[in-house]
């Protein structure tokens, strides 16, 4: 079954040239397949992601790809020197630090990418 195969995630794009600069020069993701003007492959640890071309990039309303990181305050900064900007919501149980959310033994930090697709870095607290 499922169980034992590895998980790829998929995110869409309008702009895959404008992707690819923000998930390799932004995030620092390392562009490791391509398929013409239609599919990225990067690698981000032990995982991959596909960023590919559709016109639905960015209508998702719901976070789209999580990285477990260490510190998501030496994160948050990086990624606020390279221009990110991050989003603040209002949700129950968690109280906003800055730009990191804390709460329920976590502490998390959404972002978007050129597209409007959500992710976000979380670090257990």
């Amino acid at each position: 079954m499922l169980g034992t195969s590895k998980a790829v995630a998929n995110l869409a794009t309008r702009d895959l040239e404008k992707s690819r600069l923000f998930f390799t020069d932004t995030l620092g993701l390392k562009e490791v397949s391509r398929e013409g003007d239609e599919l990225i492959t990067f690698a981000s640890g032990d995982s991959n992601l596909n960023v590919y071309r559709s016109e639905f990039a960015g209508t998702n309303k719901a976070t789209a790809v999580t990285w477990e990181v260490d510190d998501i305050d030496a994160e948050v900064a990086a990624l606020k020197a390279k221009g990110v900007t991050f989003e603040h919501y209002d949700m129950e149980g968690l109280e906003l630090d800055g730009d990191v959310h804390v709460g329920e033994g976590m502490r998390i930090a959404w972002f978007k990418d050129p597209d409007g697709n959500i992710l976000n870095i979380v670090e257990d607290a």
